[in-house]
């Protein structure tokens, strides 16, 4: 498996619109690996797409990806769906009457399905582009897998039970990939010592590197979301050969270098912690 990290951020992307801040005016000035957007890995090989956030279109035309096998969805989230219309550029065949049109299978957990149908109109969505025979929407039951070219995709629910993390295997190796949401989790005998675990940074209530407090004290997300802190105590629990973070929030007042010098900090503690930038290509 070699995986790609098409969107680092987080629901805050960096930069943000408007914002004057030095990481936002480096983000512009720059670009990428200082600019991040929102949240979506492929894994080449099954050749799956995990998630479509608003940039997916432009994520996908930079990316090595020329094939995409299927789609799966962690939860309902915008930041992590609002690209779903993707499918219409990928797959339609605007020149050929009857159409040409291709069709991308999508996976969504059983929660996903049922969220879907309730929040921002995915579901209306996807009927409509299944009916234009674009997409082939498939649900999935808890516990079921999913086996593409060789390898084993299996969700499974977070403590945040609306949102699912994905476990692969191929050739002896496996993956862990939790797009987002790690608020009280605990990470299962299944999953620890996995060769690989991407997942989310966490929001930082204080800078990592300076310890200056970002967010208001008694802030609500600090009850609802995990934190920086949280998450590397999962990363001691987790016990992964290797650990990328990603879905790296503007909120967190980092930009790529800094965000280097913490990884020599870490790597100084004992964790073996590699952050992501967009277009990153690991190999597992």
């Amino acid at each position: 498996m070699r995986i790609e990290i098409l969107g680092s951020g987080g629901a805050l992307t960096t930069p943000r619109v408007g914002c004057q801040c030095p990481v936002c005016v480096e983000a512009r000035a720059k670009g990428v690996p200082y600019s991040r957007s929102g949240p979506s890995t492929f894994v080449h090989g099954p050749d799956l797409l995990i998630d479509t956030p608003e940039e997916i279109k432009d994520q996908l035309n930079r990316s090595q990806v020329t094939s995409i096998g299927a789609c799966i969805y962690s939860h309902w989230h915008p930041d992590h769906t609002a690209g779903r219309r993707v499918w219409e550029s990928a797959n339609a065949d605007p020149t050929h009457y009857p159409p040409r049109h291709r069709s991308t299978d999508i996976y969504l957990p059983e929660q996903v399905a049922q969220d879907f149908r309730t929040w921002l109109g995915s579901w209306e969505q996807y009927a409509y582009m299944q009916h234009l025979g674009l997409v082939n929407v498939i649900e999935l039951s808890d516990g079921d897998t999913v086996t593409l070219n060789g390898t084993t995709i299996r969700p499974f629910r977070l403590a945040e039970d609306y949102v699912y993390a994905f476990l692969l295997e191929a050739g002896g190796q496996r993956v862990l990939i939790a797009p987002d949401e790690l608020n009280g989790w605990v990470p299962p005998d299944f999953v620890q010592g996995v060769d690989l675990a991407i997942i989310p940074m966490g929001l930082a209530e204080f800078h990592p590197l300076t310890g200056e407090r970002l967010f208001t004290e008694n802030h609500p997300l600090m009850q609802r979301e995990a934190t920086y802190v949280e998450t590397l105590e999962m990363v001691r629990q987790l016990k992964a050969g290797r650990v990328i973070m990603t879905h790296i929030e503007e909120t967190t007042q980092m930009g790529y270098d800094d965000l280097l010098t913490l990884e020599d900090r870490l790597r100084a503690d004992g964790f073996n912690i590699t952050f992501a930038y967009d277009t990153m290509m690991i190999e597992v």
